[in-house]
């Protein structure tokens, strides 16, 4: 089976159980909860949580309860980002600030953050498990948190900060809940730290990788694939490595085409094509997939010890990660 039949398998299990707990009155609460989980989304980390626990041979009913409630953790982000950024559409379909208005999505964020964890207490896990889970999901949320404001203070200076702050900033963002998924699956499936410890790894390491193709793709995908426009993330003046790569290593001209099109909301279409072509003509796409492999192949080596169809599985989502086109 193929990377994408099996992760669609696998996220149809997943929100089987998703559904099954985001039930409850006042309904349109649930509703607005659940809103962006029905509306799409690959599963990606609950995948990551059910595979790092079959690797150890674990039981995927045990790994379940840590599979969906870091979904939930995942939507909750989602929806506090939507609100910041005063994002209208995700997924294709209006945010949930829009279609529910501000103060439901702000509880329906609430609601999936709490249900995170309720769902995790719930669990038949040995008690060392559960606080295992709860502790370690904990700490996650906070680097989430710490990691936004990272990001939003970068967006708000002048200076261009360094690779070293950049990837400070997505590890804090995005490679935390990547991080725990794969911890949590671990622990569903042993309590020998060092199995925990390179699960974690491996799932910090693809974190950063994915974070660092994402970034590629905001300046360079396609907008059939990604819904936006090409050029999107240098328009919006988001400090990502590729285009901090970019202004560091344009010179003349060509730097100050691309410095006119960075933050330039009015940009025309035809000046944002003409930055877009400059970054391409640098060589960043070849260089940023340079980066994102350096991270893949550690997280390759933390799996060296382990066999087996869940290993098979969780390396060639490395592949999946940091292949994707832009």
């Amino acid at each position: 089976m193929d990377k994408t039949k099996q992760m669609k398998q696998n996220a149809k299990t997943v929100n089987k159980y998703l559904n099954s707990k985001l039930k409850g009155n006042p309904k349109k609460l649930y509703d607005a909860a659940g809103h962006l989980i029905v509306n799409g989304g690959k599963r990606l980390r609950p995948y990551m949580v059910i595979k790092s626990c079959q690797i150890l041979k674990g039981k995927v009913s045990n790994a379940m309860p840590a599979a969906s409630a870091v979904e939930m953790v995942h939507n909750f982000s989602l929806v506090h980002d939507d609100i910041m950024d005063n994002d209208e559409m995700r997924h294709g379909v209006p945010t949930v600030h829009k279609k529910f208005g501000m103060p439901i999505a702000i509880l329906a964020g609430d609601v999936l953050f709490s249900k995170a964890f309720q769902i995790i207490t719930d669990s038949k896990l040995p008690p060392m498990a559960t606080t295992q889970i709860v502790s370690r999901l904990a700490k996650a949320c906070v680097d989430i948190c710490e990691g936004q404001l990272l990001d939003v203070k970068m967006a708000e200076e002048r200076k261009i900060p360094s690779q070293a702050e950049y990837i400070t900033m997505i590890g804090k963002k995005t490679a935390a809940l990547f991080d725990v998924s794969c911890a949590m699956g671990a622990i569903c499936a042993t309590n020998k730290a060092k199995d925990i410890l390179n699960l974690s790894s491996f799932g910090r390491n693809l974190g950063i990788a994915f974070q660092i193709t994402d970034d590629l793709i905001g300046v360079m995908g396609d907008p059939k694939i990604t819904k936006k426009p090409v050029g999107n993330d240098l328009r919006e003046g988001k400090k990502s490595l590729p285009i901090l790569m970019a202004i560091k290593l344009a010179e003349g001209n060509d730097k100050k085409i691309i410095l006119k099109a960075f933050g330039n909301l009015k940009i025309s279409g035809k000046n944002l094509d003409k930055a877009v072509e400059v970054i391409r003509s640098l060589g960043i796409e070849e260089s940023v997939r340079k980066q994102a492999l350096r991270y893949a192949e550690k997280a390759e080596k933390s799996l060296e010890n382990y066999s087996g169809s869940a290993k098979t599985e969780l390396i060639s989502l490395l592949d999946f990660v940091v292949k994707r086109s832009v």
